[in-house]
């Protein structure tokens, strides 16, 4: 059988080299910036990706926010990585829960996503 053919098994070496290379291709060897050695570098990240966040008019209780990504959080699909949804979400839900006294909160927090690929397309 051939590489990659239903029932080819690679050899414990053959499978740490296949592993290393997908890592490499993905960059991650690559060295991180200075800037991510800093003890506030996750904050600074997330702080520059709603950097760009506009938000519109919605019905109470609910908020809509459009965000401008940049590449530098961007999968390999050209879309917003996994991750950094994850953290916008819980930047977004953490200011719903913090509103002044007086405002009525948002109850729940869910996250309705629409990508667009082409440029400049809102």
């Amino acid at each position: 059988m051939a590489d990659g053919e239903p029932g080819h098994k690679l050899s414990p070496a053959d499978s740490r080299a296949v592993t290393l290379a997908f890592f490499r291709a993905l960059g991650a060897d690559a060295r991180l910036p200075a800037s991510a050695d800093q003890p506030d570098a996750y904050s600074a990240l997330v702080r520059a990706i709603l950097s760009s966040v506009a938000v519109s008019a919605s019905p109470t209780p609910r908020i809509s926010c459009t965000i401008t990504v940049s590449h530098a959080v961007t999968n390999t699909y050209n879309t917003l990585h996994g991750g950094a949804v994850a953290a916008v979400a819980e930047a977004v839900g953490m200011a719903c829960a913090r509103q002044p006294p007086g405002i009525e909160r948002c109850s729940s927090a869910s996250l309705a996503s629409r990508t667009s690929l082409q440029p400049d397309a809102m």
